[in-house]
């Protein structure tokens, strides 16, 4: 019998973050290749993502607040919250297409190459039109604290810019576990799709607007509120309507933390499971 051996040094599996960017980078030079398109496409992002901004801005043409924030105050929910979204979109919105992958058998192949296979779902198909998702959420934040009537302190302006890197981090972490999904229902994108966008539409207004029982919900089940609505009322000096305690405005680095482990747990127990479509 033929002894078994080792695999050459230059064969093991590339480390999560550095096959994430050469995927990355790949898949961009694939998308330069068509300039006017990678154009055209950026700015239908950007257009997109500027119409919920401009029902914001016409909703408070007929109304002074909405659940007692002002326009500036909703303005920095949106724009930290899209920016979030946005970072996470760039990032990890591959695992999109896992449902296709899994279903065409084509994650045989994920697995067989010496590459994270989180680290191939999350880059596939990347393409740099994304950033142009960002453009709206950078300039409707800057309004927002320039109009702002906040007395900034030192840990205010830590926790607005941890408001941002929470966020990205729990959305990265919901896109991870609404991938899981799709080893066990590969139809069900439409599911996985209800938490990451109906999660972040859900956090770009004031929280208190769907009730107590759904706020709650979205506080201890969905944690979404961790994005921006619990570190924001700290910000913005508001009370919480829900009545829940103060330390909560501070929990969003643990929110995140806590996400972060489930959707890693979920990913491996999912991949250690999978069965072959034998396709």
């Amino acid at each position: 019998m033929a002894e078994l051996s080792p695999r050459p040094v230059d064969e093991r599996p590339l480390s999560g973050p550095v096959a994430y960017l050469l995927l990355v980078r790949m898949w961009s030079k694939s998308a330069s290749q068509y300039r006017v398109s990678l154009m055209l496409t950026s700015l239908a992002q950007l257009l997109t993502t500027s119409l919920d901004l401009i029902a914001i801005v016409v909703i408070y043409a007929q109304v002074q607040t909405i659940a007692g924030f002002t326009l500036p105050e909703t303005l920095y929910l949106y724009g930290t919250t899209r920016l979030a979204f946005g970072l996470s979109d760039l990032v990890a919105s591959g695992v999109e297409n896992l449902a296709t992958t899994i279903r065409l058998g084509n994650f045989d192949l994920v697995l067989i190459r010496p590459v994270s296979s989180l680290a191939q779902a999350l880059a596939d198909q990347f393409t740099p039109k994304r950033f142009g998702k960002l453009v709206a959420p950078l300039i409707t934040l800057g309004w927002a604290l320039d109009t702002l009537p906040v007395q900034w302190t030192v840990l205010k302006i830590l926790v607005c810019i941890g408001t941002v890197v929470s966020g990205f981090v729990i959305y990265c972490a919901l896109w991870v576990l609404t991938g899981c999904i799709s080893f066990i229902a590969v139809d069900a994108q439409e599911v996985s799709n209800s938490f990451t966008y109906g999660s972040e539409f859900a956090t770009e207004y004031p929280l208190q607007i769907f009730g107590r029982p759904l706020g709650l919900a979205l506080t201890f089940v969905l944690p979404v509120a961790f994005v921006t609505w619990q570190p924001s009322l700290y910000v913005l000096g508001h009370a919480d309507p829900f009545g829940l305690p103060g330390f909560l405005r501070f929990a969003s680095p643990f929110a995140a933390a806590v996400l972060s482990a489930v959707a890693a747990l979920a990913w491996r127990g999912c991949v250690r499971r999978y069965r072959s479509t034998g396709s």
